[in-house]
Order: structure tokens, then C-alpha cells, then sequence
């Protein structure tokens, strides 16, 4: 499957960096909250998903691409979603770097936000929508609360 998404890319800057948003992980159980990881290697996210496994957390992973317009709209909107929610793990996955893990998922567009919790997909949302995904944050939250 070929995740270059030409007809998305009319609207590409190259060279746009985003470095500053966020931070690439460590194999680590604990982030600081707000912050959003960024996974770039096989390895990564592999440690990623024990660690995630093994707290039962919920993961939001948003599926992104340099080239892609709106999902560089939604950046201010997934570092408040992380700055609210800081019981929730959130991951951020450039397509163009994780072919193989966006094939995985079954991502055809983007932004792509996969909620998991303990590995499997509990929830999707594509395209900007706060709201939705916001909703399924907090009907996540709730249903593993037991409420």
C-alpha cells in the first residue's frame, strides 16, 4: 500500500520541522503530561506498546504526515486534548517514517487518531475533528472506570 498521499501534497512545505511540538520516547512508563510523543523507529514503538500494554493506559496515537495541512491544524488542539488529559498517553506517528505501522491500522487519511488500550483499537477518528475524538476519549475513560 503506497502512503504517500500525492493528492494531499499540493499544500507540502518541505523542510517543515516539528521538533518543538513535541518529544521522541524513551523506554520509559511515565512521560511528562501534556506532552505528546513522537515515535520514529520500529524499536520505539515496539517499547511503546509493552510499556502501553502493561499500564493499561489509553492511548491516542495521532497518524500525521510533514506534508499534511490539517494536521498541522490540529496541533494546538491535540496539545490542549494532552494538557487535559493527562491520564492518557498521547503518540504522535509520521506516516511517511511508519509505513508499516499506519498499513497496520488500516490508515487511508489524514490526521488519523487510534485509540487503544491494552494494544487493540477501542476507537478511530479521521480528519480534525476535537470534538469527536474528545467524546471518545472521555466515553473510553468512562467504560474503563466501570461507570
Amino acid at each position: 500500500m503506497d502512503f504517500s498521499w500525492p493528492a494531499l501534497r499540493r499544500g507540502r512545505t518541505p523542510g517543515t520541522s516539528w521538533s518543538n511540538r513535541s518529544y521522541s520516547i524513551g523506554v520509559s512508563s511515565k512521560k511528562p503530561s501534556g506532552v505528546i510523543a513522537e515515535i520514529h523507529t520500529k524499536a520505539q514503538w515496539q517499547a511503546y506498546m509493552d510499556v502501553s500494554k502493561a499500564n493499561n493506559k489509553l492511548l491516542v496515537i495521532e497518524f500525521t504526515a510533514n506534508w499534511c495541512g490539517p494536521c498541522r491544524f490540529v496541533e494546538p488542539m491535540m496539545k490542549e486534548l494532552a494538557a487535559t488529559y493527562t491520564d492518557v498517553d498521547f503518540v504522535r506517528i509520521d506516516v511517511d517514517e511508519m509505513a508499516g505501522i499506519a498499513e497496520q491500522f488500516g490508515v487511508q487519511v489524514l490526521p488519523t487518531f487510534l485509540l487503544l488500550r491494552k494494544g487493540k483499537e477501542v476507537g478511530k477518528v479521521t480528519g480534525v475533528k476535537k470534538k469527536e475524538l474528545q467524546n471518545k476519549i472521555e466515553i473510553m475513560k468512562l467504560s474503563y472506570n466501570g461507570i
